[in-house]
């Protein structure tokens, strides 16, 4: 029955002169999200994005795929038609014939919007027109404009667009309209979510993976691709860089308190990252830290941890829980991948007693027993982008 979806935008409406640009990188990424089905077309039609189809038995994995497209916030499977207003009646009648064979409709609501004020009838004399002729070919319905069982919507633009159905979509700003970031993304709970909700505020994001190989598994590895895969599915394309850390690790094991590893390891880990940003082009650094959750996401670890950049470090958990953390991984599809138990870097070298309340005068003078540029050139060199 449906060949097309609307697509309604979100906070693109707010960006006047730049509204333009906005719209073009929403449509790149609903082009990405399509990017396996066959006889699409996408185009606007007075202040809507059109995904029309000519296969309708794809409508509902397309409707699907549009759900997770940041950027819209109501998409609403349609009947595409010209604007003849007899057209759109006819078309209105098959289109409620339709619903009422899938269910129990007793009562209804037309609603038009005429777009385009070019159309000859005024949009509350055609809601009645149209709900008269629906009367008239249904005798067991009546009219419920405060609570119906089914509503149909006329929507006159360039062409009409007929529908019964407005589904909510994930919201937020299109990928690439508010910068580039990189994300930290260790394998864990929080780091995906860290990484969907900061590209959910229009971000494009690539990740950064840092392991201990051969202390780490290639399943590890596969387990964070995974990952990426199903960040794209929202966040569009990702490029995942992989660092091999284990030198690093080794120093701080041979010339270090045990008690500092985490603290002295994830400065390393940031030096690289914001490297690896600066070389790409990437203007933040994204992490998944939540406060208080465990010994170097501490106020004090946080603040000797980023001493060690210049760059903006991005922490959209910071506020939340772990509970909070994981009913939205389960939301967004990562959860179940995330807990699966193969190691990561940091787990592997947690120190049995980690430091809590570090000092910053001590963790340097700890580094001054490291080649601190040595080893993060060293690690730099086993870059590789998975």
């Amino acid at each position: 029955m449906y060949n097309i979806v609307a697509a309604s935008f979100g906070e693109i409406f707010l960006k006047g002169k730049n509204r333009g640009s906005f719209e073009h990188k929403l449509i790149s990424q609903i082009r990405f999200a399509l990017k396996d089905f066959k006889g699409i077309t996408i185009y606007k039609d007075l202040g809507k994005v059109f995904v029309e189809t000519k296969n309708e038995d794809d409508m509902d994995d397309i409707i699907e795929k549009l759900r997770k497209v940041f950027g819209i916030v109501v998409i609403s499977p349609s009947v595409k038609t010209e604007t003849s207003p007899e057209v759109i009646i006819e078309k209105s009648i098959e289109l409620f014939r339709y619903l009422k064979e899938k269910q129990n409709i007793k009562t209804f609501k037309i609603k038009t919007k005429r777009s385009d004020k070019n159309f000859p009838i005024k949009s509350m004399d055609f809601s009645a027109e149209v709900g008269g002729r629906i009367l008239a070919a249904f005798n067991d319905v009546t009219v419920d404009v405060h609570n119906p069982d089914v509503e149909i919507y006329i929507d006159i633009k360039k062409s009409c667009y007929i529908s019964s159905e407005k589904i909510k979509t994930v919201g937020g700003m299109p990928i690439g309209s508010c910068g580039r970031a990189l994300l930290l993304l260790s394998g864990g709970i929080d780091s995906p979510v860290a990484g969907y909700m900061i590209a959910k505020r229009g971000v494009e994001i690539n990740a950064l993976y840092f392991h201990t190989y051969p202390f780490t598994s290639e399943r590890a590895n596969e387990k964070v691709k995974q990952l990426k895969e199903r960040l794209e599915e929202y966040c569009g394309k990702i490029k995942l860089f992989s660092i091999n850390i284990i030198e690093i690790h080794k120093a701080i094991k041979a010339f270090c308190r045990e008690e500092e590893t985490t603290i002295l390891a994830r400065r390393f880990m940031m030096r690289i990252a914001e490297k690896i940003a600066k070389e790409n082009k990437m203007e933040m650094l994204i992490t998944g830290e939540s406060l208080g959750q465990v010994a170097g996401q501490t106020m004090k670890s946080m603040t000797v941890i980023e001493n060690a950049i210049d760059m903006p470090i991005l922490k959209p958990l910071v506020g939340m829980d772990k509970t909070e953390i994981m009913n939205s991984a389960k939301e967004i599809g990562t959860f179940e991948t995330s807990i699966l138990p193969y190691d990561d870097c940091c787990s592997v070298f947690a120190p049995t007693h980690p430091l809590i309340n570090p000092k910053l005068d001590s963790i340097l003078k700890s580094e001054s027993n490291l080649n601190v540029e040595e080893l993060v050139e060293a690690a730099y060199s086993t870059l590789e982008i998975l």
